[in-house]
């Protein structure tokens, strides 16, 4: 069995769960070890127990570099005890230069995969800060076997042009998790909830304060005809008013955080249209990324709202799906979405449910089919199925 050693930036990132999920669904065996953003250790993600790196802050990027430094030190020391790994995947580019001390720890030549689904703002500065963080990916990156990767203009406008890492790229799209096999040319009755008012949710890392106070402007506009639902965890290093913001809103309520997978159909079944926008990155990464909230939303019905000059907005041009704004305005999504009737929101969810669920979702073959990619990256061999009988 495969045994990965995953270092993490934040081991209650809702993502890595979903990561360490596929890769036991691939047959994997997973040991996890990352930093925190909570004052206390987190003892457990998955049934794992993480081997604790210590505390780091969001948005604290001189801050997050130290405790990288102070933990290059000891990194031996924190692994010490746990069986050598045949592969260590580092997820962001603080994690990979731990993973190649964390290498020099076992004293083998263990193989890394560089997991990048963010291209942080501070890589793409023209500064002399800039131009050194990507000199130092290259570097780090230079004998990576894998840099996986969850969108093609992360490669197009960033990993290529910059010629930041020479190994191949898998491409793993921010897809929802299924657990159980979706069948070819299922198709679902889905459900929502009665309209008006028509909801929006947005779900997931709420990090946007531009898409916050533009559709607190809009439904504002509509008086009641549009609800704004949000869930899951506010970046509250962007906006540390977050929870005022959206009490003084009548349109707007905070529902918490969700589970995902398990609370992912309810969710979105009991909205309309699903928040697939992001500004936070405006021009860059929020510009290329493809976000879980599209998979998702899009599994279970929900018609996804993106701006047109988008990676995401390209993608679903593509598929004849969804409502794309030219601007990003109150006035923009009042022409697009003011008007709103049942007969029409039938005809755009009909176009989503259209396509088979396997377009928004990963099931246990294709978490079988990256965990074999993994393993032949390494010198693993799986008994051959006469061995496994003998």
């Amino acid at each position: 069995m495969l045994h990965v050693l995953y270092l993490v930036h934040d081991v209650s990132d809702p993502a890595v769960r979903r990561r360490i999920t596929m890769l036991r669904a691939g047959g994997a065996r997973v040991t996890l070890a990352g930093f925190r953003r909570t004052a206390n250790p987190i003892a457990d993600v998955e049934g794992l127990r993480p081997i604790d790196l210590g505390e780091t802050r969001d948005g604290r990027f001189a801050q997050r570099l130290a405790a990288v430094a102070k933990t290059a030190v000891s990194i031996g020391s924190k692994l010490r005890g746990m069986p050598k790994p045949d592969l260590i995947i580092a997820r962001n580019l603080e994690m990979l230069a731990l993973a190649r001390r964390a290498r020099s720890a076992f004293g083998a030549a263990v193989p890394i995969v560089y997991e990048c689904l963010d291209i942080h703002r501070l890589v793409l500065r023209d500064d002399v800060l800039g131009k050194a963080l990507r000199a130092t990916e290259r570097r780090l990156a230079r004998d990576v076997k894998l840099l996986v990767t969850s969108s093609p203009a992360f490669i197009a406008n960033y990993f290529k042009p910059f010629r930041q890492v020479a190994a191949p790229v898998e491409l793993v799209e921010n897809k929802y998790f299924e657990a159980a096999a979706v069948l070819l040319g299922e198709r679902e009755a889905v459900e929502g909830p009665v309209a008006p008012p028509w909801r929006i949710g947005w779900f997931g890392a709420l990090r946007c304060r531009r898409s916050l106070e533009l559709l607190a402007g809009f439904t504002r506009c509509m008086e009641g005809r549009f609800e704004i639902v949000l869930r899951g965890r506010p970046a509250l290093s962007e906006f540390p008013d977050f929870h005022a913001f959206v009490d003084a809103e009548p349109y707007l309520s905070f529902r918490g955080p969700y589970r995902n997978p398990e609370d992912m159909a309810a969710i979105y079944r009991d909205v309309h249209f699903s928040w697939a926008i992001d500004f936070f990155e405006e021009g860059q990464n929020s510009e290329w990324l493809l976000p879980n909230r599209l998979y998702e939303g899009c599994r279970f019905g929900a018609v996804p709202i993106s701006m047109d000059n988008t990676e995401t907005g390209r993608f679903l041009r593509q598929r004849d799906i969804g409502v794309l704004l030219p601007q990003a305005t109150p006035e923009a999504l009042e022409t697009a979405l003011g008007s709103m009737e049942q007969h029409r929101f039938g005809r755009l969810k009909a176009r989503v449910l259209a396509h088979n669920p396997r377009m928004w979702s990963y099931d246990r073959s294709d978490c079988s089919a990256l965990v074999e990619k993994l393993r032949r990256l390494t010198t693993v061999r799986e008994p051959l199925a006469a061995e496994a009988l003998a």
